[in-house]
């Protein structure tokens, strides 16, 4: 059982009522930390609109996947590891590049080199020092797209430190954060 009350849309009200029925509509369904993070409309509203912006970026889905997952598997975020598995595996990832992207690896060399970039941007805190921002750039990402990552990084972060206090259920096939996938 989770730390901080489940906002159901049956309880919910006002903006945040509107909140989770557009969430419904769009996902077909509404995840547990969403719920969660109801007991804050405006926190909710932030979320989901920081994540529709993002969503309509340069970055390719199966690339926001690979970045949230990095993030979740960094901040050994248990429940976020699962929901991005779930939803890499939905955007056409493998279990096997999922797996290389828990260990900021790829198959594909400009992809290896962004979550190169992530995780040093998550271990050093935003402090990247030239050599990481020579090294994305040499891989060929335009600013445009470091900054997209820069930014999906902080979206993931404040997903994952929300999980970490609200602890909602799992609502999604467990993957542990720490241990290798199987597939």
């Amino acid at each position: 059982m989770g730390r901080m009350t489940m906002i159901e849309t049956t309880m919910a009200t006002g903006k945040t009522k509107d909140l989770l029925d557009k969430t419904q509509a769009q996902l077909g369904r509404i995840p547990n930390l969403y719920k969660a993070m109801a007991n804050s409309s405006a926190t909710l509203e932030g979320y989901l609109n920081f994540r529709s912006a993002l969503s309509s970026g340069e970055l390719i889905p199966q690339l926001r996947e690979q970045i949230a997952l990095l993030t979740a598997s960094l901040n050994v975020c248990g429940y976020c590891v699962s929901a991005h598995v779930f939803r890499g595996q939905k955007v056409g990832l493998t279990m096997e590049e999922l797996m290389l992207n828990r260990d900021s690896q790829s198959s594909n060399d400009k992809t290896a080199a962004a979550l190169g970039f992530v995780k040093a941007l998550i271990q050093k805190h935003g402090a990247i020092d030239d050599s990481d921002f020579k090294s994305i750039k040499n891989a060929g990402w335009a600013d445009s797209e470091v900054g997209e990552m820069v930014a999906h990084v902080a979206l993931n972060t404040l997903s994952n430190y929300f999980n970490h206090v609200a602890l909602p259920d799992l609502d999604f096939p467990r993957v542990e954060a720490t241990q290798e996938m199987k597939s």
